[in-house]
């Protein structure tokens, strides 16, 4: 029973990163990268940048500084935001 349960927060909890997502990829979009959600497991969504954003120098500021301050801010359950 807790094993159902803690698979529909945890699918919850996805699709809620997956809309908060969708508002930041335009920003990401527009100098030429892109994000893509792996997974989020144990409160913490794994992302994966793209485009611009792979090779970007200030890929970890973006990451930590705006994409998972604003994802944070959208879900407080979120503990963090890493990428793979």
């Amino acid at each position: 029973m807790v094993k159902k349960q803690k698979a529909k927060n945890e699918t919850s909890l996805t699709e809620k990163v997956k809309r908060a997502l969708e508002d930041i990829r335009p920003a990401l979009q527009a100098d030429g990268g892109d994000i893509k959600l792996i997974k989020v497991e144990n409160g913490v969504a794994y992302v994966k940048l793209e485009g611009f954003c792979s090779t970007c120098p200030f890929a970890t500021l973006t990451l930590k500084n705006f994409i998972e301050t604003t994802l944070k801010e959208k879900i407080p359950e979120l503990k963090s935001c890493e990428t793979i």
